[in-house]
């Protein structure tokens, strides 16, 4: 490489590298891990799971289609195969596939897609590896604490994805099942999955694959480790030594209290021993080969193999170190495994006594600091070095409890591997955090003046001592560390800067204590999540569970045991939206509608708003405990809910209800099954043998509606008209077909429809009038309940503006002519009719439906009673209303004119239908003949005085007499 090249790429990698090691790659550790437990996993659920036993051979656990029974040939054929799986010369054996493409697509869609975020990841990893190397970077974590840390995290989380995935049993089967139905619905296979499939095999011994990827990083990796040398060994010390050193004490030496607490590495003391030891043991494995010639490197590595049993891969998912290490070396260096059982040896007789002194020791140092800080708080800046070196000890202890609780080794010693205590130690924990919190601006303060009067100044003098010391130094280079950025640590530490900082320790010390400096104005909650985060505990419920129950029964421990509750709000710092077990909001609120889409079973509108609204209430109650904006989440949320799809692509409420309303209520409304009721405002059932699974006016009276316009708002209400205005073409569609059918007698009828003998002949040439009324009944139906779903947003709704066009109808305000009809009826013409033809057609509908009334009267169910029709024919008034002045507005007619003519066609064939002397045909004539009435009623158009014109008002008297006195007479 140029020096130019590797001058430009070496003032990336500060920012590459941290980009790298931030919480994407652990976050696609965390999605493989959740391969291991496909299901859904909030944190409410945890509380009753075994997290360990839950894995993807679980058949509970496992995708559908792994348990099907029919899919079990698919399985072991593309076990065998994987991954050249041959679709045309193995259509019999994936023929299951094929029959669920669509289905074994969108289940596995999410599992392929973070196998292709595993192998996206080790691609920037390699990226990233070749060109630190190419820089000739220089790692010390004592010198370049950032650089070097962000380094070693990076390699480990990547080793810890590796070895994640290798635990996936059936991988290949998730990858080569979703590749083959991607090629059976495509047409050709996935353009990720050969490299995919490459990647799966490559990684069937993850160790081994490992150690040849990072054979030409070993130096690298070792110098970083290597540079652990100073900081691990010391840290690790028993209770004995931290007692004798009087560690953490204020008090130890009276005179030197108001002194800075100040070291040379400040960040290294705080630093997660449980992090170094992931790094020690999981680096030393990669880079095997350090082992057996570097003295150092033993020493270091039998020390950490000596401190525990277990190390973290990604929250609860551990490597049993002794077991990987004795399996994997056991072939290549047989010396190491004579040091291997005798660090596990010493491990399993002395560690568990070693770590609970540790935290009897911190127990009594945490309560000491506590008070002497709580008297004197002003000490938090000098001394605020002490508080976070505290809590990343007693936090390591507290989880090292925890991992190894999980998983007791076989010793003669059990009791070290419990804590009645641990109430104790966690609400000193929590103290601390919060002495922090309310005494900030306190440690601001110190750290300003300690920045403006003591580090600027010994920052400048060493700078100005090494510019002169230094032959050329460029403008730029001056201008990093004048600055003094975090970029000036990862731009000194490659092989050929001016100015190398391994050459200048001072320096060095300066910028470690400086960068501490500045974390205190600004940084101390990251540094705060850093040493005092207990969210993993979450995952270890039943450990969890059982120190809160053990520390519960000690008398002693139950002023303490508000720690418990207090750690809860840290398990909020687990969410991320690539995390597989955040369930959102938006997934609570689906489960609470309980749809079933086989029963077509769901929750009443109104139960579904109490249950929101009581999550909600207790949703705000936990902002007393955790800093999270309550309002803007809900907001956020409901917001999603009235779309027909969340961000996540998954159906809301907006769209189970539409489902539901479409498919059950207004489906049997439409059968005549459930009647609609103008005067109660709803859907109500008949007292039929074969009762439905559900009451009608429980989902559809006015509380319901109002219900249901909160929970959608307008924009919901807006996609369930749109479909209802989709159902509602559709009729009209076979309405017209029907017209074109009986083209010639309708025109021949609207000619002489005063004429009874000639309308006598043509009737019964006549067609489908049960079918035309029929459909023009379910019109009437669907506007009806659409009527009152607007009604009832009118009363709750703050109003919503969507456009101008459609905010009236949109907001629930009554309009003569449907805008959404308008738009919907507009939208069905094609191409090839002209404008002449639909007017044609729709006046010679409204002619076929008039001229169809009297077969009304035949049928026993047009009986008109309680203010309605069994039948739902009262609803051809709000079809005949609504859809004559659409479709007359859309063909830019006068639509009072052609109503008119409506009312003079129907009248005349009603009064044709009084000549008629048999009585089974007009036995519901007068409940019939109360249609022109509804209709003129309903009309913004028509009057009582143009009824009267044509059908004499002492009929229609008469007819409401009629049928409220055979009321009277048939209900007693």
């Amino acid at each position: 490489f140029s020096r130019s090249y590797v001058k430009s790429e070496d003032q990336k990698v500060a920012q590459t590298l941290r980009l790298r090691s931030c919480s994407r790659p652990v976050m696609v550790g965390v999605r493989i891990s959740s391969l291991l437990l496909p299901c859904e996993q909030s944190l409410i659920k945890k509380a009753n799971m075994d997290m360990k036993k839950i894995t993807c051979t679980d058949p509970k656990r496992r995708p559908s289609f792994l348990a099907d029974k029919s899919m079990e040939g698919v399985v072991k054929y593309i076990n065998r195969k994987f991954p050249n799986i041959d679709l045309r010369g193995s259509s019999q054996q994936l023929s299951n596939i094929q029959k669920q493409k669509s289905a074994v697509l969108e289940g596995l869609s999410s599992y392929y897609e973070s196998f292709i975020d595993v192998m996206e990841f080790r691609d920037h990893v390699y990226d990233l590896l070749n060109t630190i190397d190419a820089c000739q970077c220089f790692f010390n974590i004592t010198v370049n604490f950032d650089f070097t840390k962000n380094y070693l995290d990076l390699i480990i989380t990547y080793a810890s994805v590796i070895l994640m995935l290798s635990r996936i049993d059936d991988k290949k089967v998730l990858v080569g099942m979703y590749n083959c139905a991607y090629e059976l619905s495509n047409g050709s296979s996935d353009p990720s999955y050969p490299r995919l499939g490459q990647m799966i095999l490559e990684y069937e011994h993850p160790l081994k694959k490992l150690t040849e990827e990072f054979g030409p990083h070993t130096k690298s990796v070792t110098e970083a480790l290597l540079s652990l040398h100073s900081v691990y060994p010391r840290r690790n010390l028993p209770a004995e030594q931290w007692r004798n050193a009087q560690l953490l004490s204020l008090l130890s030496v009276p005179a030197t209290m108001l002194n800075p607490a100040m070291c040379d590495t400040m960040a290294c003391e705080y630093l997660s021993m449980e992090v170094m030891e992931r790094w020690i043991i999981l680096g030393f494995l990669l880079c095997h080969t350090s082992l057996n010639i570097n003295a150092a490197s033993q020493d270091l590595w039998k020390m950490a193999l000596r401190s525990g049993l277990y190390v973290t891969l990604i929250r609860d998912e551990v490597i049993n170190i002794h077991k990987e290490c004795d399996s994997f070396l056991l072939c290549r260096y047989s010396k190491r495994l004579a040091d291997i059982k005798e660090c596990k040896e010493h491990t399993i007789v002395n560690c568990g006594a070693t770590h609970r002194e540790k935290r009897h020791f911190l127990r009594h140092a945490l309560k000491e600091l506590i008070k002497v800080l709580e008297d004197e708080p002003a000490l938090l800046g000098p001394k605020v070095l002490f508080v976070f070196m505290a809590l990343s000890f007693s936090r390591d202890e507290v989880l090292w409890l925890v991992r190894h609780a999980e998983n007791i080794p076989k010793t003669k010693t059990p009791e070290d591997f419990a804590d009645v205590h641990m109430a104790e130690l966690l609400f000193y924990m929590e103290r601390l955090q919060a002495l922090l919190g309310r005494y900030n601006y306190v440690i601001q303060r110190y750290h300003l003046q300690y920045l403006s009067q003591f580090d600027a100044l010994i920052l400048n003098d060493t700078i100005q001592v090494y510019l002169f010391s230094i032959y050329v130094c460029p403008e730029e280079e001056s201008v990093l560390m004048t600055s003094f950025v975090s970029a000036l640590s990862a731009y000194t530490s490659v092989g050929k800067a001016t100015l190398p900082l391994k050459e200048y320790p001072d320096l060095a010390k300066i910028m470690n204590m400086t960068q501490f400096h500045t974390k205190m104005m600004d940084n101390v909650d990251e540094l705060l999540n850093e040493t005092a985060d207990l969210s993993s505990l979450c995952f270890y419920t039943r450990v969890f569970e059982k120190m809160f129950s053990q520390s519960s029964e000690e008398v002693s421990m139950q002023r303490y045991l508000m720690a418990f509750p207090m750690v809860c709000t840290h398990f909020s710092q687990n969410t991320h939206q690539m995390c597989p077990e955040e369930v959102s909001n938006e997934q609570i609120f689906i489960r609470m509608a309980h749809y079933n889409q086989t029963t077509q079973e769901i929750a009443r509108p109104s139960e579904l708003l109490a249950g929101i609204q009581t999550y909600v209430t207790s949703l705000y109650t936990l902002t007393r405990y955790i800093n999270v904006d309550i309002t803007r989440l809900v907001k956020n949320v409901l917001l999603q809910q009235t779309q027909p799809l969340d961000s996540h692509g998954a159906p809301t409420i907006t769209t189970l209800y539409t489902n539901w309303y479409l498919e059950s209520l207004l489906r049997q409304a439409s059968s005549a099954f459930i009647a609609h009721c103008p005067t109660m405002h709803c859907f109500v059932n008949h007292n039929v043998e074969n009762e439905q699974n559900f009451k009608a006016d429980e989902y559809s009276d006015i509380c319901e509606m109002r219900a249901l316009a909160e929970l959608i708002g307008p924009y919901g209400l807006k996609f369930l008209g749109e479909n209802l205005m989709w159902h509602i073409t559709s009729q009209v569609s076979e309405l017209k077909k029907l017209v074109f059918e009986n083209m010639d007698v309708l025109v021949q009828m609207k000619a002489n429809f005063d004429k009874p003998e000639t309308m006598q002949n043509l009737q019964k040439r006549l067609t489908g009038c049960e079918n035309v009324l029929k459909r023009m009944t379910i019109i009437g139906v669907i506007l009806s309940f659409r009527t009152m779903a607007q009604g009832a947003l009118e009363e709750v709704a703050n109003y919503v503006a969507l456009s101008v066009y459609e905010l009236a109808s949109a907001t629930g305000l009554p309009c003569d002519i449907d805008p959404a009809l308008v738009s919907a009826i507009s939208n069905m013409r094609s191409d090839n009719s002209s404008n002449e033809d639909e007017y044609k057609t729709t006046c010679l509908l409204l002619v076929y439906i008039a001229v169809s009334l009297p077969t009304l009267s035949v049928d026993p169910n047009s009986f008109y009673s309680r203010e309605r029709h069994q039948n739902n024919i009262h609803c051809l008034a709000a079809a005949v209303n609504h859809l004559s002045a659409a479709m007359f507005t859309v063909q830019n007619k006068n639509i009072e004119q052609h109503l008119k003519e409506f009312l003079q066609v129907a009248s005349s064939i009603l009064l044709q239908l009084g000549q008629n002397m048999d009585k089974t045909e007009v036995k519901n004539r007068d409940s019939v003949c109360l249609l022109l009435d509804m209709i003129v009623d309903e009309s913004p158009f028509l009057s009582q005085d143009m009824l009267e014109d044509c059908f004499p008002y002492v009929l229609l008297r008469n007819a409401y007499r009629e049928v409220h006195r055979a009321f009277i007479y048939t209900m007693g």
